[in-house]
């Protein structure tokens, strides 16, 4: 099985016993997600699923830095500017590959070690087995680039206590490993210097009982849930400019600080990202999610606030991105509604072939 990815060593394959053990290896680049990684993932775990050798499938990161810190922003600015070809090939790999994660049929772990972030949380976050540690820290950042949550982000947000997700998406927060668990983002805590003995132990045991004999009985616990009182107030209308004023009008000094930082997001992205989240929560399959996510990502890479935001943050770093149009009034229920269009011939397709599969 040769690659792309393979060939520039952007993804190390490993067995041990009967592990296998998928590591992403772009440690200078956060081990960012390109499209040759994607194929390269897919196809191991396609054949891993169908190889009675390996009994369990493990994800990690190289370095120290953290798992994965999404996709490759730059080259999706650069070829945003290119007509966007690439890029819409990339996420219809990409999403197709965090459903069969989903829906794999043998253990899969993610180790959600340091900054997992966007594509980061679609290779791990919808494994059935998910380890954090202390230092991890886990976020869909989306909306401070003019995009909004994809991989089955609005999906996984949507379906947090509360309105806890609404809360991550809107203000782009980075959460801790406890918060992660709290969220239902993750499974297990585990001390980062036990990793190694971890990933031994899982070539010859049972994952989860593997990761649960290295999971402390205590670890520190989520200081999201505990401003869950002013976030469910606040967060529970469908519209921003309501939430915006809610927070604003809160005796809570986070809430004040949380609409600060909202307002300093993309109003169409805040808008489409609160739709997406409402829609969501009503599918009751992650593939429908993905196939709306990829309707609202074409959109988004043919509109102007995503290319704008990846120069303001990644290219220029000015930090001083112009949102068109800039204020949320300004942004039309009419425009927000235009994002979910369907995409007639170029649709995802993955939520009908879910439903055919479950009626077989």
């Amino acid at each position: 099985m040769e690659s792309e990815a393979l060939q520039n060593n952007e993804i190390l394959l490993r067995r041990d016993g009967r592990l296998g053990h998928i590591i992403l290896n772009r440690p200078q680049a956060m081990n960012a997600l390109t499209q040759g990684m994607v194929k390269t993932i897919a196809a191991t775990l396609t054949e891993w699923e169908n190889d009675d050798g390996v009994s369990t499938v493990l994800l990690s990161g190289a370095g120290e830095r953290g798992l994965c810190a999404g996709g490759d922003i730059v080259a999706i600015y650069r070829d945003a500017l290119d007509g966007g070809q690439e890029t819409a090939r990339f996420w219809m790999d990409e999403y197709w590959l965090n459903a069969h994660i989903a829906r794999y049929s043998k253990p899969y772990v993610a180790v959600m070690d340091g900054v997992v972030l966007g594509g980061g949380v679609g290779v791990s976050a919808h494994a059935s087995v998910r380890i954090v540690t202390e230092r991890t820290k886990v976020g869909m950042p989306e909306t401070a680039i003019g995009f909004v949550p994809d991989v089955g982000g609005t999906y996984l947000l949507s379906r947090a206590p509360g309105e806890l997700g609404t809360h991550v998406a809107l203000t782009a927060s980075t959460i801790s490993g406890p918060d992660a668990i709290a969220l239902g983002l993750a499974d297990f805590f585990v001390d980062s210097d036990t990793l190694p003995a971890l990933a031994r132990a899982l070539g010859s045991m049972d994952a989860r009982e593997a990761v649960q004999a290295f999971a402390p009985d205590y670890f520190p616990p989520s200081a999201l849930v505990s401003e869950r009182g002013w976030i469910d107030e606040c967060y529970a209308f469908d519209d921003v400019e309501a939430i915006v004023d809610a927070l604003q009008r809160s005796s809570a000094p986070a809430a004040r600080d949380a609409a600060d930082r909202i307002l300093a997001k993309s109003p169409t992205a805040l808008k489409v990202t609160l739709e997406s989240l409402r829609r969501a929560r009503q599918m009751p399959l992650l593939e429908e999610a993905l196939d709306q996510e990829y309707r609202v990502s074409l959109r988004c890479l043919a509109g102007g606030d995503f290319p704008e935001g990846i120069r303001a943050q990644v290219i220029d770093k000015d930090r001083n991105p112009r949102w068109s149009p800039p204020s949320l009034a300004e942004v039309s229920t009419e425009a927000v509604e235009a994002y979910f269009a369907d995409l007639g011939a170029a649709e995802l397709g993955l939520g009908a072939e879910a439903i055919h599969h479950l009626n077989k």
